[in-house]
């Protein structure tokens, strides 16, 4: 685990707002130069504080108008293999995220689909045919709330 100081914390937060911030001004907010900023952020990414850079993409401007979290229970856990579960899982484009859980469910999944009809038919014709698939329960996402900036 590496060690942050008041400094550190404070690059963290301003790059969660906006990562595209440059060094130099990121320096300037933060009161350091910009060599002393990018050694800063080169040494947090470094020590994996910072995940891989990705875009942030408007799920309902590109049609996708429903989220639904699915709980999936494997129905028999020795006749077919995890790996077989979530590599099949992972090749359905609408899934966004296969997350291996504990609890009532065995996996949890990020579901995008254009409307109710459209996430019906991705249940139906994709997850309930995968590989051990048994019991689910679905919850339709209503609203999120994005809590800005790290721990």
């Amino acid at each position: 685990m590496i060690d942050l100081d008041d400094i550190d914390r404070a690059l963290m937060r301003a790059l969660a707002e906006d990562a595209t911030q440059s060094a130099g001004a990121l320096g300037r907010d933060l009161g350091l130069s910009q060599p002393a900023t990018w050694r800063r952020i080169k040494r947090l990414r470094e020590a994996g504080v910072f995940g891989p850079r990705r875009v942030d993409l408007n799920l309902e401007g590109l049609g996708f108008g429903v989220t639904v979290f699915l709980g999936v229970k494997l129905a028999t856990k020795g006749q077919v293999s995890l790996e077989d579960f979530e590599r099949a899982v992972r090749a359905i484009p609408e899934v966004q995220t296969v997350q291996h859980v504990l609890g009532l469910f065995d996996y949890r999944l990020r579901i995008v689909a254009q409307d109710l009809s459209d996430f019906e038919r991705i249940l139906r014709r994709r997850v309930m045919t995968l590989p051990g698939v048994g019991n689910v329960e679905a919850n339709v996402l209503l609203s999120e709330e994005r809590l800005s900036g790290p721990l």
